[in-house]
Parts: C-alpha cells; sequence; structure tokens
C-alpha cells in the first residue's frame, strides 16, 4: 500500500467534543467521522484496525470449535414478546415499524434470534453440542452516546450461543470460550483481566466479564493480592468484618444544625467517618407484594451497591423512598434519618459491617439532630435483615479469603454467560434425548465488542504523540519513508525496493511517497501508530543503513539491511 494512493486525512487539532484521549485520537487520525450522536463511519484506516480485530476474534473462533452464521440485523416483535423482553429491555431497544405497521426492534441482541433459528434447526441431541457466532452490527439506544466509539449507539460486536443437553457440557463450553477469550485479548497485545460479573439484562447463571486495564475505565474491578481472584466490584463480595463489641457509650442526642451528611456529622463530632451509618429510605413490597417502607444501612464511609440491594428479598423492583413517604414512616426529612423510634412500621435491613457496629451514630428523625452511642438490642432492635449490600474497599479481605483486595480501573470489552435454559424454555426450544424424550436443551451466550476494543487498545496504548498500536492491530507493521526524494532519485529507487522486500518477506509494509517534509511525514506516522518506522535517506544509503525506529522507543538506530530484516521479522 502507498499513502499517495490511501485515504489518509489526519489532523493537528485537538476535537473539543472528544473526552477520552482514544476518542481524540481516533478523531485526530481520521480513524472515525461522526454522523450522529453515537453513529460514526470507519475510514479506510480505522477499518484496517478494525478488520485486524475481527480477523483475530475470528481465527481463534473457529478453532474453538464454533461455527460461524450471520442473523439478521432487523428483527420481529413476536420474538421479544415470547421471552417477555419487549418492554422489560428497556429504552436502549430501537422499535420501528413497517409499511404493514409490523413492528420490528434494530437488534442489540440476538438471544431471541439464535433460539428461534435452533428450535427449527436441532433435533436430537445428536446434533449437540454447538455453537454459532456471528461478527455483526448492534444498535442500543444509549441514553447519552459518549466517547467515540467506546459508548456509541451502533457498534460491531461479535456474539456467540452454544447449545448443550446438559448442564455439565455447558460449564465444559464455557471453560473453552473463556480460554479463547484470553488467547485472543493476548494475541491483541492488551493487558487485561477476567472477572467475575453480574449477568445484568441477559440472564443466567455464571458471568465474567473481560476487562481491558485502563485508568479511564468506566468499571471498578476489584482483585486479590495473594490469589487470581477478580470481580466487577459490583459483584465482589464484601465479607463480614468482625464481632461486634459491647455497647460502652450511653444514647445521647446531639445537635447537627446543618450537617446532612455523614462526612459533616463526623467532621463536626470528631469521630472517624467509620463511626457513623447511612440511612437510605427505599420502597420495597412485603412477603405477599404489598409496599413496604425500607430503610438500608450502610457505614458512612461506605456505599451502597444497588446490583446487591435489588438481590434481597423484597427489594427486587425497589425504589427511593418520596418525602412524603418519610415523613409518614421517620416524621423526619432527608439528612437526619435513622431506624430508631420510627413513627410506623418499618424494615431495617442492615449490610453486614453494620449489624458488627456498637456505638455508632445515626439520624435522630428529628430535623437538625442525630443520635450518638447507638446500639442494637438496647437502643433499637435487631435488624430485620443482614446482608452484603455495600461496594467493597481496598483492604477489604478476598472473598476466597486468599489475601486482600485492590481496586483498578477497567474497560468491558468481553462477557460471557451461562444462560441455563431461560431462553430456551421460553420459546419452546426442545430436542430428543438419549431417551427419546423431549428435552429443553442449556445455552451459554458469549459477547465481544470488536469496536469498543480498539478504543480500549487506544486507552491503554498512547502517548503525547500518538497512538501507540499493539503489532496485531496496527494497520500497517512497518512504513518507509523516504527524505528528499525529487533531489535524489536514487532514494526513491531504494526505498521501492525495501517497500517491496519488506511486503515479500511477510512484513505488513506501507510506503510514506507522499512528498511530505520530515516532520509533517513524521508526526503523521506517530500519531496513527505504525509500530516500526524505517527511514530511507541519501546520507543513509551513502553509509549502507537505514534509520530504524520502533514506536515505543525514545531513539532511532541505524541499522543495514540484513539487521534490520532480523528487527522486522523477529
Amino acid at each position: 500500500m502507498r499513502l499517495s494512493q490511501f485515504h489518509l486525512h489526519t489532523s493537528k487539532e485537538t476535537p473539543a467534543e472528544a473526552e477520552l484521549a482514544s476518542h481524540k485520537l481516533m478523531l485526530k487520525a481520521g480513524m472515525i467521522r461522526k454522523l450522529a450522536a453515537g453513529l460514526y463511519t470507519w475510514s479506510p484506516l480505522g477499518l484496517r484496525v478494525l478488520r485486524k480485530v475481527e480477523q483475530v476474534v475470528r481465527e481463534e473462533m473457529d478453532a474453538a470449535g464454533a461455527v460461524e452464521l450471520l442473523m439478521p440485523a432487523v428483527q420481529p416483535r413476536e420474538l421479544w414478546e415470547e421471552t417477555d423482553r419487549w418492554e422489560k429491555f428497556g429504552g436502549q431497544l430501537l422499535k420501528m415499524q413497517d409499511r404493514k405497521d409490523a413492528w420490528y426492534c434494530y437488534g442489540p441482541t440476538h438471544e431471541e434470534v439464535i433460539t428461534d433459528f435452533a428450535r427449527h434447526e436441532l433435533a436430537s441431541y445428536k446434533q449437540l453440542p454447538v455453537t454459532f457466532y456471528q461478527i455483526q452490527t448492534k444498535f442500543r439506544d444509549e441514553i447519552r452516546p459518549r466517547f467515540g466509539v467506546m459508548r456509541a449507539r451502533e457498534f460491531l460486536m461479535k456474539d456467540a450461543y452454544s447449545f448443550h443437553i446438559s448442564d455439565e457440557d455447558l460449564g465444559r463450553e464455557y471453560r473453552n470460550m473463556y480460554d479463547t477469550y484470553c488467547r485472543i485479548f493476548s494475541r491483541l497485545g492488551l493487558q487485561y483481566r477476567a472477572v467475575y460479573a453480574d449477568t445484568g439484562s441477559i440472564g443466567g447463571s455464571a458471568s465474567h466479564e473481560f476487562h481491558v486495564l485502563a485508568d479511564s475505565g468506566e468499571d471498578a474491578l476489584a482483585y486479590s493480592s495473594d490469589s487470581d481472584y477478580a470481580a466487577n466490584v459490583e459483584l465482589a463480595e464484601a465479607l463480614p468484618t468482625g464481632e461486634r463489641h459491647a455497647a460502652e457509650e450511653d444514647l445521647r442526642e446531639v445537635e447537627t444544625p446543618t450537617q446532612k451528611t455523614c462526612e459533616a456529622v463526623a467532621a463536626l463530632l470528631g469521630l472517624g467517618l467509620e463511626r457513623t451509618v447511612k440511612s437510605i429510605a427505599l420502597m420495597g413490597a412485603d412477603a405477599g407484594g404489598a409496599p413496604l417502607f425500607v430503610l438500608a444501612l450502610v457505614r458512612g464511609d461506605h456505599v451502597l451497591n444497588e446490583i446487591k440491594l435489588a438481590k434481597v428479598p423484597g427489594l427486587e423492583a425497589h425504589r427511593l423512598a418520596s418525602e412524603a413517604e418519610i415523613e409518614a414512616h421517620l416524621g423526619s426529612t432527608p439528612g437526619f434519618l435513622g431506624p430508631v423510634n420510627p413513627r410506623a412500621p418499618i424494615r431495617v435491613v442492615a449490610d453486614r459491617s453494620v449489624a458488627a457496629m456498637a456505638d455508632f451514630v445515626v439520624g435522630a428523625n428529628r430535623p437538625g439532630y442525630h443520635l450518638a452511642g447507638v446500639n442494637w438490642g438496647r437502643d433499637l432492635p435487631e435488624p430485620d435483615a443482614v446482608a452484603d449490600i455495600r461496594n467493597v474497599v481496598e483492604g477489604d479481605l478476598s472473598p476466597d479469603r486468599h489475601g486482600t483486595l485492590a481496586l483498578c480501573r477497567g474497560i468491558e470489552v468481553g462477557h460471557v454467560f451461562q444462560l441455563g435454559r431461560k431462553y430456551a424454555e421460553a420459546m419452546k426450544c426442545t430436542v430428543l434425548d438419549e431417551t427419546g424424550k423431549a428435552s429443553v436443551p442449556a445455552m451459554g451466550c458469549y459477547g465481544i465488542g470488536v469496536s469498543r476494543i480498539v478504543a480500549a487498545a487506544i486507552e491503554q496504548n498512547h502517548d503525547a504523540n500518538g497512538i501507540r498500536w499493539p503489532e496485531a492491530m496496527a494497520p500497517w507493521r512497518a512504513v518507509v519513508c523516504m527524505i528528499n526524494p525529487k533531489k535524489d532519485p536514487a532514494v526513491t529507487e531504494a526505498a521501492e525496493a525495501l517497500y517491496r522486500d519488506l511486503n515479500a518477506a511477510g512484513v505488513e509494509t506501507v510506503l510514506d511517497d507522499r512528498g511530505l517534509r520530515p516532520g509533517a511525514m513524521f508526526a503523521d506516522i506517530e500519531l496513527i501508530g505504525i509500530p516500526h518506522r524505517v527511514v530511507v535517506s541519501g546520507r543513509g544509503l551513502e553509509s549502507g543503513t537505514y534509520e530504524y525506529r520502533a514506536r515505543q522507543a525514545e531513539d532511532t538506530e541505524n541499522l543495514d539491511r540484513d539487521a534490520l530484516f532480523r528487527r522486522l521479522s523477529s
């Protein structure tokens, strides 16, 4: 490929609308161009990188025994109603009507379509196990698309689905796909972690996320200092913190006229934040489904985990209580709430760490006041429920009890699920088992954000000059640059020959024959992130060397032909 015949349109300006490094650099390098909110055109340069990722994904999926197909992007409403997701999936589901007023959606995922395919194609256990996959465009109507292709509405995804006659076989394929994902991300040259995760709207019994590690990542990850345990903070278990000590203080009311947060109260009283308790007023349901006022308690230095909270019986569909509901049950206003002496019966759900506290501080259910020296069993009944409802923090004991937890940031680029029989049962997908009886197959689901990987790789691999691609993802491995070719025909001839010979030797190389000055030419090459740069100049030809620089290196080297080929072939 010659850059004079390629569309390369870079920019020196930093786009005002871009926040993340990947978004800025993809726009500056001319990899993407915005069409509308969350919709991007991939330029020839961007598409080369996208196809590199796609190639690695396809090769590893094929090697793992998966079979490729292609399903429609537009899906009929009736399929989604079978699984009860037409309404439940929410606003991300883009719905449309055709000329006959029939309803469809632009597929955000393909569980319904693949299950429909399977119920018509699979009849016997002898056809199982089987894993189908596709690489296809998806659409999710993000409420606030941002960060370029990192959180776009339209994106390229590899999604795979497996079918099994037994749960044991599903577990085997789940591990196969887990290992396949590890190979994919390792081949792409990315630093990543596989973490335990919540199954979310997809559902299922087991789930792992794969995260590219980057400080700009939206997800907080917890990992053990002494083992391979890692999990999304949403899922990481906060173990009990120890036994509750005996009460040492008397219950007392303290004036807190303007202090409405745990931080402000702790500062006023000269206490550690861990001595205070937050009270979150919620509306849940009792065992019969009737509305029930709930007070969720977490320590002042901890953060309530909504996903864990929703797993507490009666709080699956909880919401924040209104001020009128708070007044009716506690007789107070937000900022001064607590579980002591409520006005009406309430349910108290305490985090494990709160249940182990003594002599703590809570709101007094009286505007301008808090209670100090509060103790369970003496000043208020034991909590109605004790559960893990907080995010873990640095230094917590690892859930596998090996070491302590540390936190880092990650960008989710892959997710594997054991779906079980949720979709197959809903859509009446069955196969005949060994006894001739109809059996509902177990399913697995395995997704990779192909276009998101491109942005995540940039977040992990860039500097002040531009992108630093891992070699497997770079648009080209090497570039041959010419210095003053118009003044010295020998430079053009030598550069052309080197360009041909490198490609013939299997080193994917591009020739920069645009005739730019060295400064502008080198700035472009660094911006778009080509791993290896070779400069052909008259001075070098006189000495029998080429000027070589790796994208990650600080300095250049002068290498003869044999040394250069050894370096680029390694």
